[in-house]
């Protein structure tokens, strides 16, 4: 098969969903399968080499950066862009299927694409938009009310319309085009069905690199290095995610631990202001795919903090794949899991705003505080086996090719 994904961010730019991307692509062509990545061009250095290096597996579409650091850019989803990509795609072999895993413009262009081409959609549902936006704005109804009137002028003609202004509207639309719809959890899937965004959902998990979590867990020491309990944070710094309310709580929990925060993002200044002068507490950078692995195999405990955002949270997987335990905040996350972790209490469907922040931060440094007793006396909890055999990318890719040969099948 010759597959084309479509993204919102090109393969080389930070992000959960640019790893799991990088990782499909990788093992369906150890499958015997083509893949094509169709994305914005990036505008940072890592960017001109990629392009400088003229990957036969990308088409960099004329894109503008949207971030400061110039790590994000974005492409019109229009008749140049339509264009550009036309002619770029006839040098390539005939194409089977597209699998669009974008939210935004690498969606829409995705779906034209496919429609001008009479060519299957699977897509996959990677983004809460509703949440994401509501934790970044004030504003986030009129800004969704503008998504999806961009929505239904990018995708007119593509499937059938679809009203609405809210979050589940707007991923209705996206999949009003698809085939078949996937997501990277049980609790997502199950909430597109309830939301009528798509009749049946397959629950396909974002995974694993085997080889290099292999190779990770034969580096890491065979027994706990002595020492405080070791946490370790990672993500982009952003309000979704949580990391200043996180370490709020940790200051306020008193624990004696160590805590690497992996990661980049607008909030850092004012995280590194929170812990200033706290013994223990290292600001490691945006680390390599390898890196990162390191440090959780190396950590006594992962800790996940943001709440409703995540349509999966990889890094909880990550970590029970290689063998470590999670502290995690989101209750749907600590479901998925199954076990193997520290689950922070609930605040109380009754407690709203400041009341409901304080009776999360509590939770939260009170959950550290057991964790870390936990680590000490030796009996943390352990990730359940099963999961972490599940999460390896080599088993995802093969769920995901049978998802692809229903669709083609069915047509």
């Amino acid at each position: 098969m010759h597959i084309v994904f479509f993204g919102d961010q090109h393969l080389d730019s930070l992000g959960g969903a640019q790893v799991s991307m990088r990782l499909q692509r990788e093992f369906l062509e150890r499958a015997g399968h083509t893949v094509t990545v169709v994305a914005p061009r990036m505008h940072t250095s890592r960017g001109s080499a990629t392009r400088l290096s003229e990957n036969p597996a990308y088409v960099d579409l004329p894109s503008v950066p949207i971030t400061v650091d110039r790590e994000y850019s974005m492409s019109w989803p229009g008749r140049g862009t339509d264009r550009f990509l036309d002619r770029a795609m006839t040098r390539r072999p005939a194409v089977d299927l597209v699998h669009v895993q974008a939210d935004f413009w690498g969606a829409f262009i995705g779906h034209r694409y496919a429609a001008r081409h009479g060519i299957p959609v699977v897509h996959t549902m990677h983004n809460r938009v509703d949440v994401g936006l509501a934790a970044v704005t004030p504003f986030h109804r009129p800004v969704l009310g503008i998504l999806n009137a961009w929505r239904r002028t990018a995708l007119r003609g593509v499937g059938e319309t679809v009203a609405g202004s809210d979050g589940w509207a707007f991923l209705r639309g996206l999949a009003a085009g698809a085939s078949a719809v996937t997501a990277p959890s049980t609790h997502f899937a199950r909430r597109l069905e309830q939301h009528d965004v798509f009749d049946t959902v397959d629950v396909v998990w974002n995974g694993i690199d085997d080889d290099l979590r292999d190779d990770t867990l034969a580096a890491a020491p065979a027994q706990r290095e002595p020492g405080r309990p070791r946490f370790v944070w990672l993500g982009r710094m952003s309000p979704e995610k949580r990391l200043l309310p996180f370490l709020e709580a940790f200051v306020a929990s008193g624990v004696d631990a160590e805590l690497d925060i992996i990661g980049g993002g607008a909030q850092r200044a004012a995280a590194e202001k929170i812990v200033a002068g706290r013994a223990g507490v290292r600001f490691a950078g945006r680390l390599t795919y390898a890196q990162t692995l390191e440090h959780i195999a190396a950590a006594d405990a992962l800790v996940q903090t943001s709440i409703g955002f995540e349509t999966q949270g990889m890094t909880p997987f990550e970590a029970a794949t290689l063998g470590t335990p999670s502290v995690i905040c989101d209750p749907d996350i600590a479901a998925e899991l199954s076990g193997g972790l520290w689950a922070v209490p609930d605040a109380g469907a009754t407690a709203t705003g400041r009341e409901r922040e304080a009776r999360r931060a509590d939770a939260l440094a009170e959950t550290l505080r057991r964790a870390a007793s936990d680590i000490a006396a030796g009996t943390a909890p352990t990730p359940v086996p099963e999961v972490a055999e599940a999460f390896r990318q080599s088993s995802r890719t093969a769920a995901m090719i049978r998802v692809y040969e229903r669709v083609l099948a069915g047509r």
